[in-house]
């Protein structure tokens, strides 16, 4: 191949590690941008309000009632989110907790999740936190999203190295010391 050739090959490589160290860049910035916090609040809101146990929307409901067990939360910015739901309460298991307050949330936000368990009017068995489930999900993603970003630095780093290295032996090849 010639000495031309791998200065050629090796000048490729460093721009193509150094476009691929620049494209991750980006993406992660794309990713860590309010974009995802803004699509994630309204996400839930939408799935609580127009999706739970709707025909087609099955995912979602599934998502959100193992969301509000395991987070021991309701409703996206709190149980009230339940009042705006477009889910037919009255025809489904659910509960009332109380007929003055009429508060109707999924059985998954209750504290012992039991088909129908609100037709007691356990007012104190339903999850009540400050903000709903959007806090526990926002604090889930960040933290999945300091292990992606530290991978990714270590990533960059081993690009970093090997765009040096890449430099350091073109130069080389440059000035004939091979």
């Amino acid at each position: 191949m010639g000495e031309f050739g791998e200065k050629i090959l090796l000048r490729l490589y460093c721009i193509l590690l150094l476009t691929i160290f620049l494209l991750e860049i980006i993406a992660g910035v794309y990713v860590y941008s309010q974009q995802l916090d803004a699509e994630l609040k309204e996400n839930l809101k939408d799935t609580v309000t127009k999706g739970h146990r709707q025909p087609g929307h099955e995912g979602g409901s599934s998502a959100v009632d193992k969301l509000q067990q395991e987070f021991r939360c309701c409703g996206s910015n709190n149980s009230q989110a339940w009042q705006d739901s477009e889910w037919d309460w009255k025809d489904s298991e659910c509960i009332r907790s109380g007929q003055a307050g009429g508060h109707v949330v999924a059985d998954s936000c209750c504290k012992t999740m039991v088909d129908g368990r609100g037709r007691w009017d356990p007012a104190s068995n339903i999850y009540k936190v400050e903000g709903g489930c959007i806090p526990m999900l926002e604090t889930l993603i960040q933290e999945h999203l300091r292990i992606s970003g530290a991978m990714g630095l270590g990533i960059a780093c081993v690009q970093v190295f090997g765009m040096l290295f890449t430099s350091c032996l073109y130069k080389s090849l440059k000035l004939g010391h091979c």
